[in-house]
């Protein structure tokens, strides 16, 4: 064993010591900041994108998902992150990234639509999209309603909301040549021009919304006239060829003119936008006077009425009294009779009926029975008659006819029968056929044996005059002979002509003689008796 060497240094008493531990461990603070950063850099971008909204296109030809624009006023302001088919399958869904501070665009009257490069009337836009391709227009609303999902429109509109004006309403049968951007014009002055139009639901009219310019919206009244201007007005009257039209862009491309009467008595206020105004085909149907107490009537023609169509004139005179509202066809299954009943609308104004201090209780209706009865009396009758020649267009016309059989009018009708005439043509046709008739009825054989038989005799004293003629030819021609001896006779310088002068101066004193006897027993006649005084008896 070792040997103790001397005293150990002492050893310092151990004990145990606790420890301690912290609440979050340093090695999580580097995570847990990263995810704040990202949740704070999320929320910063959620927040500074924008609001998302989706847009219904029919199509989705142009469009592509993260390229394709949304432009304010040549802005972009979004763009289209997505697009996908509608569960039917027959539209189009694109959803579109709008850029921040954009909330308020987004309200119920905002309007989306394509554009692309589009020729219409007078406009052609889009043409930029031919190289930068096509992009979504947008035009800001008016509303205070919020809206995230929109339709977009079919086709850009002509009028943004940033011009100066205001909207009018058209309404019309017939469209024309009419077409979003045809012009509007006043006193051939472009003001404005056709933003949209649309066919109504029952399909009898269309719908036209147009824009005029400020400051011309203030010649719009209620008392204003519209008409389309399209192409080449001509017309022929008493006044010579006359020529109208609005520009050489109507003639191309078609317009509206629009004016007010100048004989307005009083200036009329601004009309109020979207006010509703007729669109007239012509301006001189524009300005004809409204149809005041309009009066119906009917009239039964036999005859054909190829050319008459509604809308067609009634005349009298040659001045325009009315129109003919319907044309039909009617059969009497009784007795079979076929006959084309016409209704005519008439405007006792035009007419020229007028009431000049009437008395109070004084009953119109029958003044105008009273009228019309004498009208028909004096033989005033309907008559079909053919207005162009060219276009084979009829009207009816009343004239007076003095030799139409006379009738009476049955005022328990409804509506009251007029009486007519056979037209211009039906009479013509019946007069040739009276004529041919009475043709017929001539005893052509008799005549031309009669006339064979005359004839005959006619030959034979043909040749008995031609014997008389032979005869009296050589009686002319012993005459001839026997005054050429004549002539021998009595040349001037022969014996028998001295002979004869002689005996003729003879003769004449021998005369002489006889007349003054005669003269002398014409104041004596009782000479013969006692004889001539003074002489022995």
């Amino acid at each position: 064993m070792p040997e103790d060497s001397g005293p150990q240094p002492p050893v310092a008493e151990s004990r145990t010591v606790t420890r301690r531990h912290t609440r979050i461990s340093l090695v999580w603070v580097i995570p847990l900041v990263a995810a704040a950063a990202g949740a704070w850099v999320a929320i910063a971008r959620v927040l500074g994108e924008g609001p998302k909204i989706t847009i219904t296109f029919h199509s989705a030809e142009g469009l592509e998902a993260g390229k394709t624009q949304i432009q304010y006023k040549g802005v972009e302001v979004g763009t289209i992150t997505t697009i996908r088919l509608s569960e039917d399958h027959r539209q189009v869904i694109a959803t579109a990234q709008m850029e921040p501070r954009t909330e308020d665009f987004l309200v119920d009257d905002t309007e989306f639509w394509v554009v692309r490069p589009r020729i219409s009337g007078a406009n052609v836009t889009g043409l930029g999209t031919l190289i930068s391709g096509a992009f979504i227009g947008m035009e800001i609303g008016s509303s205070r309603t919020p809206k995230r999902d929109f339709a977009a429109l079919e086709t850009q509109p002509i009028i943004t909301g940033g011009s100066a004006g205001r909207f009018f309403v058209l309404k019309t049968p017939d469209l024309g040549s009419l077409d979003t951007g045809t012009p509007i014009f006043y006193r051939r002055l472009q003001v404005g021009q056709i933003s949209s139009y649309v066919l109504d639901p029952d399909g009898q009219n269309f719908t036209i919304k147009i824009f005029v310019r400020a400051p011309y919206d203030e010649y719009v009244n209620a008392n204003t006239r519209f008409w389309q201007a399209s192409g080449i007005d001509l017309s022929i009257s008493a006044n010579g060829l006359s020529l109208q039209t609005q520009s050489l862009l109507s003639i191309l491309i078609g317009g509206v003119a629009f004016e007010s009467p100048p004989n307005t008595a009083i200036a009329l206020p601004p009309a109020d936008a979207n006010t509703a105004f007729t669109l007239y085909d012509t301006r001189a149907e524009a300005y004809e006077p409204p149809v005041e107490n309009p009066q119906t009537y009917e009239l039964s023609f036999n005859e054909s009425v190829r050319g008459l169509t509604p809308g067609a004139p009634v005349e009298f005179r040659g001045i325009k009294i009315g129109e003919v509202s319907d044309v039909r066809a009617q059969i009497d299954l009784i007795n079979f009779k076929f006959r084309i009943p016409v209704t005519i609308t008439l405007d006792p104004r035009r007419l020229g009926v007028q009431v000049i201090k009437a008395v109070p209780g004084m009953d119109l209706e029958i003044m105008r029975r009273r009228l019309i009865d004498s009208l028909v009396a004096h033989g005033v009758r309907a008559q079909l008659r053919t207005g162009n020649m060219l276009t084979g267009q009829a009207y009816v016309a009343f004239d007076f006819f003095p030799t139409a059989p006379p009738t009476t009018i049955d005022w328990s009708q409804t509506p009251v029968r007029l009486p007519t005439v056979p037209g211009q043509l039906e009479a013509t046709v019946a007069s040739v056929t009276e004529i041919i008739q009475k043709v017929n009825q001539i005893p052509l054989q008799q005549i031309g044996e009669r006339l064979s038989e005359v004839l005959g005799n006619l030959n034979k004293t043909l040749v008995t005059a031609q014997g008389a003629l032979a005869t009296a030819n050589t009686t002319l021609i012993s005459a001839r002979s026997t005054f050429n001896s004549a002539n021998g006779v009595v040349q001037p310088n022969s014996v028998q002509a001295q002979e004869l002068d002689n005996t003729l101066q003879e003769l004449t004193r021998a005369a002489r003689s006889v007349r003054v006897l005669a003269d002398y027993l014409e104041r004596h006649p009782d000479a013969l008796l006692r004889g001539k005084p003074g002489e022995a008896k």
